[in-house]
């Protein structure tokens, strides 16, 4: 499904990814994890053409899409969700749905794909189309993100940080949410602070350190006391 091999990539001329390497199947839910500034949201951005790539290569279903612009990854089949719940506030929840399907040119059909998400992804958005974005809770607003990102029907979706600033009762949802999601056949490359909760779901865990993939494995990594002390808060 993805395949990243000897990634260097940043922002000008600053640095963050120093070959990595990451291989992902169809329908995983791939975790990656690790300190702040460890370079995890800057794989996101450079699967998604969003910073510089110096070198290496990126493949998605076996095509080389290093340096595609993002609009041309979307009709691919990749979605992504940046980091803070970036909703339009001044639009509401349908117009924000509707431009996540901006692809989409039969109208029909774009009414079908509204129709969809709310159905089985965030029924708890239904009562609200008319409402504006800026009026939702955290937890709704991530929900409409993550929806506005579905209406492609993605292949791959790429989440940053999904839980960031929610309530624990809701952060337990939400991931319940994306396992629904991962179910329905689309394959989920996540990055979260919780590592504790989103490795529960989790079939391959990635752990980056100073911009390189310091451990990768399946959840048998978890048995690690450096990986249980360090990233999910055991003693």
């Amino acid at each position: 499904m993805l395949s990243i091999k000897s990634l260097q990539s940043g922002y000008g001329e600053m640095q963050v990814l120093f070959g990595v390497n990451l291989e992902i199947k169809p329908n995983e839910i791939a975790v990656l994890i690790g300190p702040n500034g460890a370079g995890k949201s800057t794989v996101l951005k450079s699967i998604f053409n969003l910073i510089d790539i110096y070198d290496g290569s990126i493949f998605f279903d076996k095509k080389n899409i290093t340096r595609f612009p993002s609009h041309e990854l979307i009709k691919l089949g990749i979605g992504y969700v940046p980091q803070g719940r970036q909703v339009f506030g001044s639009l509401t929840v349908r117009e924000n749905l509707e431009m996540g399907g901006f692809l989409i040119k039969d109208r029909p059909y774009l009414d079908e794909r509204v129709e969809h998400v709310l159905q089985y992804h965030f029924p708890e958005l239904k009562n609200k189309l008319g409402d504006y974005a800026f009026s939702l809770s955290g937890g709704q607003q991530q929900m409409l993100a993550i929806g506005r990102a579905l209406m492609q029907k993605p292949k791959l979706l790429l989440l940053d940080e999904p839980s960031l600033g929610l309530a624990p009762k809701i952060m337990k949802g939400l991931f319940r949410k994306i396992k629904e999601i991962n179910d329905e056949g689309v394959t989920i490359i996540m990055v979260e602070q919780n590592a504790r909760q989103a490795t529960k779901i989790a079939d391959k865990i990635f752990v980056l350190e100073d911009g390189k993939v310091a451990l990768s494995g399946n959840k048998s990594l978890l048995k690690s006391k450096k990986i249980q002390h360090i990233y999910l808060g055991g003693h």
